[in-house]
């Protein structure tokens, strides 16, 4: 949960846990492991690629010089102190990118996609439908370039040219 507790920083983590991020506690990997051993470069790399993060070599010098980090919390706020301070809150929390990056990184979840989607037109029947719902432009990207190479391959024929999206009744319903 989110609550104000700097207005002058925006907002803050304010539940304490572990660094982890793991959504299968069997992975060796988690995010503690990751931003503890990896160096300035690699930490860089996975905050721009998969957080699509503007600030991610601040954000990666940052966090090496303040390891060993432990918790959310400490993650939370070496992200807000990384970030100009004119820039720290946008439409999203400051540190929204980093966690996501290091969650993708971690449980391996764009692999995960390219995996399912493959193993999905194995299944699927003459005549039958894929529908596939991404949650942010890494994975959209992902599936909309999977089917488009189908398509052109003749593996699969697209039905729309471009990803539907709910309309405002179905969004209010919602």
């Amino acid at each position: 949960s989110f609550q104000l507790d700097n207005p002058e920083r925006g907002f803050s983590l304010k539940s304490e846990g572990p660094l982890d991020m793991r959504m299968d506690q069997e992975d060796l990997v988690s995010a503690k492991d990751l931003i503890n051993s990896l160096n300035e470069r690699q930490i860089d790399e996975i905050l721009k690629e998969y957080g699509e993060e503007r600030w991610h070599k601040r954000i990666a010098r940052h966090l090496v010089s303040r390891r060993p980090i432990e918790t959310n919390q400490q993650l939370n706020e070496i992200i807000l102190k990384a970030i100009p301070r004119g820039r720290a809150w946008q439409k999203i929390h400051p540190a929204t990118r980093t966690f996501q990056a290091f969650r993708i990184a971690v449980n391996r979840e764009l692999e995960a996609i390219e995996e399912a989607l493959e193993k999905a037109i194995g299944f699927l029947s003459p005549e039958g439908r894929i529908c596939v719902i991404a949650f942010h432009s890494l994975e959209d990207r992902i599936v909309k370039v999977k089917f488009r190479d189908w398509a052109k391959a003749g593996v699969v024929q697209l039905i729309t040219k471009k990803p539907l999206q709910s309309g405002d009744n179905e969004i209010n319903g919602n």
